[in-house]
């Protein structure tokens, strides 16, 4: 009987340890657009974080918002509100919502939906001809998610 008990749990450990981060279709969102449950099953790196926020190719937050502990890097957004004390205006799981998909919390924003990879209005062909085809990828990877709500996390008033 322990032998058994032991192999049980032993084997939902190791499922649990080989699951991979939510598919951004399986994202669950509550009423109000927070997300509780980790995209990626693994802790946030701030630093990674707020590298991701200052950088054109990733997130590139600042270019809509202003961040006063990323003051070294140049021309800081107002097209969105600051992020200075947003770790005590919104929890992680409000969090990782916006940065999921912004428009679950607020409907007609602006904000890119940075883990979405359906829904999408492309009319790029009527225009230009070049309208990505087929499955798109997110704008942010689920760690990079993360890694971004843990840099937010430390935006707390003083």
């Amino acid at each position: 009987m322990k032998l058994s008990t032991l192999t049980l749990v032993v084997s939902v450990a190791a499922g649990s340890a080989m699951a991979g981060p939510i598919a951004p279709a399986d994202v669950v969102f509550t009423e109000y657009g927070a997300v509780e449950a980790s995209l990626s099953g693994q802790p946030g790196d701030a630093a990674n974080g707020a590298k991701i926020m200052t950088t054109k190719s990733t997130g590139n937050c600042i270019a809509c918002h202003e961040v006063s502990a990323l003051s070294e890097a140049p021309f800081h957004g107002n097209v969105g509100p600051s992020l200075d004390g947003v770790a005590d205006r919104w929890s992680e799981a409000e969090l990782r919502g916006i940065l999921s998909n912004a428009k679950k919390t607020y409907e007609g924003t602006v904000m890119p939906a940075y883990y979405k990879v359906d829904g999408f209005t492309r009319p790029g062909n009527a225009y230009t001809g070049k309208a990505a085809e087929g499955a798109l990828d997110p704008l942010l990877s689920a760690q990079q998610i993360e890694d971004v709500v843990a840099f937010l996390s430390t935006l707390k008033d003083e």
